[in-house]
């Protein structure tokens, strides 16, 4: 006979467990104590076992009954309800230790065992940082795609458009990195592309006009600051290296005799080796500074201590003391003064000038073909570039006759150069 409420709550316990059925093998036991769990009874692989629903009034009857039919839906599919549930719980237990925040601190510590940048880890850290204290600790293959733009709202609403496009990247990285690893199934931030107002993108300032350029090279050479900080900017014009590879430069990279200046890949933003083609008159700075500042490690120190590089607003705060404003020129500008004027007189091929840059081209298969190309080519472009520099200087104006004089005698774009083993 079937159970109902009133005789369910009347139940009383005895000096033994008791046992009332219900239908389709659910029951209640009734302990010594008073406690009434509800059971079920049922047959797997042609053995007696036993599902344990809950406690009474927990889960009432009408409840009981439903969890009493998804067992036998199970048990129809052929799947033993009480595997199901031991099954079930694992799951959640490892879905809840697999939190944002911990597959995000295990994505950083891969990402340091493989040597990125100082810098660049500090950046992934304080942009997880901000996604943390919202979806932090949810289980990684749980978060939504509403979950996620509520974050970067948050970013957005503070003006901070290219950290919160940076932030969805991120977040997207540490999913993806979940799903790679087999802890998630989706990436909630693909739904996402073109939610969030794109920030307007603003270039460093640089100076491309020859005639200002020369003007600056001139204010350069009368600039009456620190030593390596008056070196630093005019080797920036001559190698156009990114600021802080100079900034943090060693002597030990330094190969007078080779005329080359090999820069570590743990110091680079691709994170491999760049080399650049020392010129004459960049030799002839650094070794007029090496008697300062060559008894250290660093080659351009700051003034606390030789212990530790110039600071990175160095030599932007030298340029404003020259009278150049922000968004005048900056110390990243001499790279995009050099590409422009480079590109411009059309003496040089276009992937030499980039090889030179140290940028990495996004096709990985040209990349890989184009690797070893434009030694040549960018010894020649370099020593071009220092007397180009020299011309400007000296006249200010806009290279005539001279100039083209030192064009005619650069290498034709079609010449095939390669680069020399290391």
């Amino acid at each position: 006979m079937a159970l109902t409420d009133v005789a369910i709550r009347n139940l009383k316990p005895g000096a033994k467990p008791k046992k009332l059925s219900d239908e389709k093998g659910l029951h209640v036991l009734v302990t010594p104590q008073g406690s009434k769990l509800w059971r079920l009874a049922y047959r797997f692989d042609g053995k007696q076992k036993q599902l344990a629903i809950g406690g009474y009034p927990e889960i009432g009857l009408k409840e009981a009954r439903e969890k009493t039919e998804q067992a036998r839906r199970l048990l129809r599919d052929g799947v033993d309800p009480s595997a199901k549930r031991r099954l079930d719980k694992i799951t959640r237990a490892v879905t809840n230790a697999t939190t944002f925040k911990s597959i995000a601190d295990e994505l950083l510590a891969k990402k340091a065992r493989e040597g990125k940048a100082a810098r660049t880890l500090q950046k992934l850290n304080w942009l997880m940082g901000i996604a943390n204290p919202a979806i932090g600790d949810r289980p990684i293959s749980e978060i939504t795609p509403p979950e996620v733009l509520a974050v970067l709202r948050g970013v957005e609403a503070r003006e901070r458009l290219e950290s919160a496009k940076r932030l969805r990247a991120v977040i997207g990285e540490v999913v993806r990195y979940a799903i790679a690893t087999g802890r998630a199934t989706t990436d909630p931030t693909y739904a996402l592309r073109g939610a969030l107002r794109t920030p307007t993108v603003k270039h460093r300032a640089a100076i491309t006009d020859p005639l200002a350029l020369g003007a600056l090279l001139r204010a350069i050479d009368g600039f009456d600051g620190q030593p390596a900080t008056r070196a630093a900017l005019r080797l920036m014009p001559l190698l156009f290296p990114r600021p802080g590879e100079l900034r943090m430069a060693e002597w030990s990279e330094f190969d007078f005799d080779g005329a080359v200046w090999v820069i570590p890949g743990n110091r680079t933003k691709m994170r491999r080796e760049h080399r650049i083609p020392l010129t004459r008159q960049a030799i002839d700075i650094l070794r007029a500074l090496q008697p300062i500042t060559g008894a250290g490690k660093l080659v351009f120190p700051g003034t606390r201590t030789a212990l530790r590089p110039i600071s990175e607003n160095t030599l932007n705060a030298a340029l404003r003391r020259m009278g150049y404003t922000p968004d005048e020129m900056t110390s990243h500008g001499f790279r995009a003064s050099a590409s422009t004027l480079l590109n411009e007189s059309g003496k040089w091929n276009p992937d030499a000038i980039e090889r030179a840059l140290a940028h990495m081209d996004e096709d990985t298969v040209r990349r890989a073909y184009a690797r070893g190309e434009h030694w040549e080519e960018r010894v020649a472009m370099m020593a071009w570039w220092a007397d180009h520099l020299d011309l400007l200087r000296a006249s200010g104006m806009r290279p005539q006759a001279g100039a083209l004089a030192l064009a005619a005698s650069a290498p034709s774009r079609s010449s095939p150069h390669s680069e020399p083993a290391k």
